[in-house]
């Protein structure tokens, strides 16, 4: 199917403190850290995938979460930690297909799963 959609072009939300969510999103994740809050991504796969309204797999009271594709997993999380922020590891979520994820939640208690997808031979 042919589609003239290139790609995810904002999000946006609302937030009891944008100020301080933005800057919390800025210091902690380096997004939005340009005018405006735009940030320049690299290429890469973006999953677009409802959830039933039953699904467990992020809170019921959350209508969405974000899922950001980083590298070094392990050192964002070090430096999430050393900053107090609580990033959450279960091992049923890491697969060889689909690569390794954690969860931080942002100051108004939105989920962000991390995802560092698997290194394909080309990247290595």
């Amino acid at each position: 199917m042919s589609t003239d959609v290139a790609g995810i072009g904002g999000l946006f939300f609302r937030s009891r403190d944008p100020e301080a969510r933005a800057e919390w999103y800025r210091e902690h994740l380096g997004i939005g850290a340009g005018d405006e809050g735009m940030w320049n991504q690299e290429a890469g796969m973006t999953v677009f995938a409802p959830f039933a309204s039953d699904s467990d797999y992020f809170a019921a009271d959350q209508q969405f979460m974000i899922n950001l594709r980083v590298k070094n997993l392990e050192g964002l999380a070090a430096r999430l930690e050393a900053a107090g922020i609580p990033v959450e590891r279960r091992d049923e979520w890491n697969t060889d297909e689909y690569g390794t994820f954690a969860r931080i939640h942002d100051p108004e208690g939105l989920a962000i799963e991390l995802w560092e997808p698997p290194t394909t031979a080309d990247e290595s």
